[in-house]
C-alpha cells in the first residue's frame, strides 16, 4: 500500500504532462491549415484531417462523410467558377485534452472576402493522435446568420 501511495502521485503527474502537450500540437494543426487556406491550398488544408471514410463534417442540416467527399464539399463551395476562399482567422481556441491521444476544440472562423464581407461563426472539433500526427475526425462547423 504505501509504494501505491508513492508512485500514484508520479503517475498523476505524468497524465498531466502528457495532457499538456496536446494543447500545443493541436494549435499547431489548427495554424497549419489556416495558412494553407490563405495560400488557397485545400490539399494542405485537408492534411489536418483524418483521411478516412469514417471522417464527419457537419455544416448546416447537411452531413459530409469521408475526406474525399468532404474535400469535395470544400471545392465546391469555395473554388468553383465564382467563388472565393477569402481570408481564414481562426479565434477563441479552446483545446480540451480528452486524453493522451484524443482532444475537443471549440472555437470561432471568420473569413475576410474581396468584397468586403466577414462570413463567420463557430465549430467544434474532435482530434485523435495517429502514428502520422494529430488530425480532426469530427468537424461541426456553424455560420451565422
Amino acid at each position: 500500500m504505501f509504494r501505491f501511495a508513492i508512485l500514484l502521485p508520479l503517475f498523476s503527474s505524468l497524465a498531466l504532462f502528457a495532457a499538456d502537450d496536446v494543447s500545443p500540437a493541436v494549435h499547431a494543426v489548427l495554424v497549419r491549415q489556416q495558412e494553407a487556406w490563405n495560400r488557397h491550398d485545400l490539399e494542405a488544408f485537408m492534411s489536418g484531417y483524418w483521411n478516412s471514410p469514417q471522417l464527419t463534417f457537419f455544416s448546416g442540416a447537411k452531413q459530409t462523410s469521408g475526406w474525399q467527399p468532404t474535400l469535395e464539399r470544400y471545392r465546391q463551395t469555395y473554388q468553383a467558377a465564382g467563388k472565393e476562399m477569402g481570408r481564414l482567422g481562426f479565434s477563441d481556441l479552446k483545446i480540451e485534452s480528452l486524453g493522451a491521444d484524443a482532444a475537443f476544440v471549440r472555437g470561432a472562423w471568420q473569413l475576410t472576402m474581396p468584397d468586403g464581407k466577414t462570413p463567420h461563426g463557430l465549430f467544434t472539433l474532435i482530434f485523435r493522435k495517429f502514428p502520422e500526427g494529430w488530425k480532426i475526425v469530427h468537424d461541426h462547423t456553424s455560420a451565422a446568420e
